[in-house]
Order: structure tokens, then sequence, then C-alpha cells
């Protein structure tokens, strides 16, 4: 089994894990009331998605 001649260096290891950042969770408006809520997510308010009610909401 071949085994590495010499060890990764700081700046070689951090090179090849510059692609390993998370990225910010993209957030639209909802259309009924407005907020700034996670894509592809039922709103929590209103039990809305996609323009139909999915779940039910308490008052």
């Amino acid at each position: 089994m071949p085994v590495p001649k010499r060890r990764t260096g700081k700046a070689k290891k951090n090179m090849r894990r510059s692609h390993h950042a998370l990225t910010p969770m993209g957030l639209s408006e909802n259309q009924d009331t407005g907020e700034r809520t996670p894509q592809h997510r039922v709103c929590l308010k209103t039990g809305y998605y996609k323009g139909r009610q999915v779940i039910p909401v308490k008052d």
C-alpha cells in the first residue's frame, strides 16, 4: 500500500480545503406575509407552500 513520502504542509492542506466553506441559506420573500423565509420550506405562520395550504395552523 503506498505511503506519502513527505508530510502535507499547512498551506497545501488549507488550499485543498478552500472549497469546504458553508454557503449562506437562500432566503426568499414570502408572498403572503412579506417575511424572508428559507426557500422550499413551508411557512410556519400561514402553513402555505407554493400557493396552497399544506399544514393546518393553530390560531
